[in-house]
């Protein structure tokens, strides 16, 4: 089965509002590995890894986010299995610190 792992950099009114446990949430719904943080610059960055249509869908999903979130952009890249070496040990999908 192939495997896809994108960074995804979320804009707008996306802190404060629970986009990160939403994504985290919507993520294990999934069965998605990675992360997501807030960044001090005010949005939101998340890893995605799984399968190709569960990753592609979850970054569909980002671009509406919970009710109380605005998104204005969602950004992609391809990245590398090391990005997932940001979990914390033992878990599948990660709310790392704000950076």
């Amino acid at each position: 089965m192939s495997r896809a792992i994108l960074q995804v950099m979320i804009r707008g009114r996306v802190q404060g509002v629970g986009y990160r446990a939403w994504v985290e949430y919507q993520a294990t719904a999934s069965g998605l590995e990675g992360w997501v943080r807030n960044r001090r610059d005010g949005s939101v960055e998340a890893l995605f890894a799984g399968a190709p249509k569960h990753v592609a869908d979850m970054v569909a999903l980002c671009r509406h986010g919970p009710p109380s979130s605005r998104v204005d952009s969602v950004t992609s890249e391809t990245a590398s299995v090391d990005e997932l070496n940001l979990r914390r040990a033992g878990e599948a999908f990660s709310v790392l610190p704000t950076v």
